[in-house]
């Protein structure tokens, strides 16, 4: 076998790469610079650090690891030093002495991979630390993980990163691994310029995780919804619940646990120690929903997380697809189901015209929130459409919920059009713009205090849209809102308030002359496939494990919660799941037969082989 051959079967206890790992980890052994777009749960991982440890072995140094996120960093050593590799972090979470004794384990060459944050990396101190490792030739790669955070048209652009561009100027012989789970086409590009990746070797892999299930239903009663959703099917299951505003991922968990669920906040308001205690354990316990801003996720590892949620749209499809791909890692069933409206997208597009940024950018960000929308709004299949984004072909998956109930849809250019000349006219009488309800009240033909108050029941179009329910003209007004035919107009209030209104734009003409139609599908806000509820059933990974072997899964995550609270590490980073299932399905007797079970590397086989014979034996 080859040194990379090797260290996968030896160290991290698998017997073949996935996908374009092999090539890839090759290429960077050789010394050859990268940019990896890997979906979450591909692998992404093994892609530096397996390289980092041949090169090591090999003389050429330290392999210098840039992460995002604490939590990350410390879960990753963790696990590395499970399988027996010398792997260390640099962050706040190290007092002075720690932090000394880390560098002085550096200069030895005592580390294989070191772990440290963009803000870290960057500091004159740290170079210095680069400086003299690379002097003694023992400076092995660069790994920069996250690598979307570089770019402005990425979901999660963070300043810091733009700085990495000193490694390549400062240390241009030593090979630069980038990697990222979601970079559409101009972010991608954007990686390349700002870290200085030209003659890097691009590896794209599939964007599709197929065990994912996707659906996406209007929203009316979101917490009923959710609530419904989670209890249907993933009564006991851990998940992610994904929230706008903090204030509304507070309430929402608090109705989670009144409704008997295991449910924790996660966003950037609460005290550090609250949320450093809230994800410990999601990571470390079973069952938990977290429910979280987008300041939760990056980086998470957890495998069995059964499901994700929104019930806020995201910006993007790229934040879209980062957050749903938090489920399944594991490669089992896994949901992603979100529920948008009307709201959502007037407040998604308000937030981008009141930026600050230049127009060319809230132009592409419009483009992006206009992708999603289509996505949403989409009556063929959504794996389709969503690969599409990424610049992937495929075929109709047979698992996203229009695959599985095909909507129904309805043209919907006549109310548009209705909807458009009641906005002209409103504005045409008085000179006032209105929100959304009141222009649909108008067109409904309801007779309000609001309506008689400015004289709109005089109106041409009061009650041209009677036959409409408010459903329906709530639709297409997101399609009107998405294309551009309609705009919103802020009004400010005398106490200090203001409110979003409706005004036409240039794009109103093709709709209101019947150039531009408009498809919408039907609202399936209720309706949701059948399943059995799997409050009894056993988890996913032993689903088809026979009685005595589910016996034996049982006792095994019961020793492996023991083993992960005295190591203070997540029971997975001990063993997955499928790792577990693997074993009790097998019934070992002997250490031989633990051989060759996916996960059991040689250092675990040594440090927990006999434990796991003697839970297995009769």
């Amino acid at each position: 076998m080859s040194s990379a051959h090797s260290v996968l079967h030896d160290v991290f206890g698998y017997e073949h790469f996935r996908g374009p790992q092999e090539a890839i980890v090759q290429h960077v052994i050789g010394g050859g610079d990268a940019l990896v777009l890997m979906p979450t749960g591909g692998g992404k991982s093994l892609c530096y650090q397996v390289p980092a440890i041949v090169r090591h072995d090999t003389g050429q140094g330290v392999a210098i690891v840039v992460s995002p996120l604490i939590a990350l960093m410390h879960d990753q050593v963790g696990a590395l030093h499970e399988a027996g590799v010398r792997a260390a972090f640099l962050n706040s979470t190290l007092d002075w002495q720690e932090t000394l004794d880390v560098e002085r384990r550096l200069s030895r060459g005592e580390i294989t991979l070191l772990y440290a944050a963009p803000e870290r990396v960057t500091t004159e101190r740290f170079l210095d630390l680069l400086d003299g490792l690379h002097q003694r030739g023992q400076l092995s790669l660069f790994a920069i993980d996250e690598a979307h955070c570089v770019s402005q048209w990425g979901h999660d652009f963070r300043p810091e990163y733009r700085a990495l561009s000193v490694l390549h100027e400062r240390y241009a012989s030593v090979p630069r691994i980038a990697l990222t789970a979601t970079a559409d086409a101009l972010t991608r590009a954007d990686i390349v310029e700002r870290l200085q990746l030209q003659e890097a070797r691009q590896f794209v892999s599939s964007f599709d995780r197929p065990n994912i299930r996707y659906r996406i239903e209007e929203k009316k009663e979101p917490l009923t919804q959710l609530l419904r959703f989670i209890e249907r099917e993933h009564p006991e299951d851990a998940g992610v619940v994904y929230c706008q505003s903090r204030k509304r991922v507070e309430e929402l968990a608090a109705a989670l646990v009144d409704a008997g669920l295991k449910s924790l906040p996660y966003h950037a308001g609460l005290p550090p120690e609250v949320r450093q205690q809230n994800q410990d354990r999601f990571l470390r316990e079973e069952g938990i929903v977290m429910v979280a801003t987008i300041a939760f996720g990056m980086g998470i590892d957890k495998p069995d997380v059964r499901f994700v949620a929104h019930v806020d749209m995201p910006k993007n499809i790229e934040g879209y697809y980062q957050e749903t791909g938090r489920a399944g890692r594991d490669g089992l069933a896994a949901d992603a189901w979100m529920a948008y409206g009307l709201q959502d997208v007037v407040n998604q597009r308000r937030m981008i015209d009141e930026s600050p940024a230049a127009e060319d950018f809230k132009a592409v960000m419009r483009g992006k929130l206009d992708a999603l929308l289509a996505l949403s709004e989409a009556t063929d299949c959504r794996r389709v459409r969503l690969l599409a984004y990424f610049g992937e072909a495929s075929e109709p998956c047979g698992n996203c919920d229009n695959c599985l109930n095909p909507p129904a849809v309805w043209d919907g250019t006549d109310a548009a059009r209705k909807l458009l000349s009641a906005i002209y006219r409103v504005h045409e009488a008085s000179g006032l713009t209105f929100g959304t309800g009141h222009i649909m009240d108008i067109v409904r033909g309801k007779d309000t205090d609001k309506v008689r108050q400015f004289g709109h029941d005089k109106l041409s179009t009061f009650g041209l849209g009677a036959a409409y329910s408010e459903a329906q003209l709530r639709g297409v007004l997101r399609q009107l809102l998405a294309i551009g035919a309609v705009g919103l107009h802020k009004v400010a209030m005398d106490n200090g308030h203001s409110f979003d209104t409706l005004c036409l734009t240039e794009g109103s003409r093709p709709v209101l002359r019947g150039e531009r139609p408009v498809q919408l599908r039907e609202a399936t806000a209720h309706a949701a496939p059948k399943r059995t509820r799997r409050t009894t059933a056993p988890p996913v990974a032993a689903a088809n494990l026979g009685p005595d072997a589910q016996v034996r899964f049982i006792n095994l995550k019961a020793w492996r919660a023991e083993v992960a609270r005295e190591h203070n590490l997540p029971a997975y980073v001990i063993f997955h799941d499928a790792t577990l299932a693997a074993i009790a399905e097998r019934a070992p007797a002997t250490l031989d037969d633990l051989q060759g079970i996916s996960g059991m590397g040689a250092k675990k086989l040594e440090a927990y082989g006999a434990d796991v014979l003697r839970v297995c034996a009769p």
